[in-house]
């Protein structure tokens, strides 16, 4: 499937088709993985870097939905708080995700795969300096 298809989820026909966009699931899955403790935030690209300093939040950065023919596929790019427990965070991640466009979609969804690519160190934190 193309990346720009739209994801049906309609099951009675009879009133209309119900279809959520990738973007969508995006979003919710972006929104589900910061909502978790000890994330510090999810990576995006160079064009949500600029987009968020010019003041635009971008929910959706850090993860990508591939719409396969055998389900849906999500993977989630995430930078931890230092001290965490790696494995415990990145379940929590596929936990929420899952709940979440449950909830709001009714997807099941095949995979979620959490890749951490960076930890977050707060220096002021570990030397006990405060910045007033």
């Amino acid at each position: 499937m193309s990346e720009n298809s739209l994801l049906n989820v309609s099951e009675d026909s009879n009133l209309g088709k119900v279809e959520i966009a990738p973007e969508v699931i995006e979003v919710i899955a972006g929104i589900a993985t910061t909502e978790v403790a000890g994330v510090s935030h999810t990576r995006g690209n160079f064009a949500t870097g600029v987009a968020e300093r010019l003041g635009k939040k971008t929910h959706g950065k850090g993860i990508k939905v591939e719409l396969t023919n055998s389900g849906v596929l999500i993977d989630v790019f995430v930078i931890i708080d230092y001290g965490v427990r790696i494995p415990e965070v990145a379940q929590k991640i596929q936990t929420n995700i899952r709940q979440a466009l449950k909830n709001m979609t009714s997807l099941e969804i095949d995979e979620i795969n959490v890749h951490v690519v960076g930890v977050h160190m707060d220096l002021k934190e570990e030397t006990g300096e405060s910045q007033e």
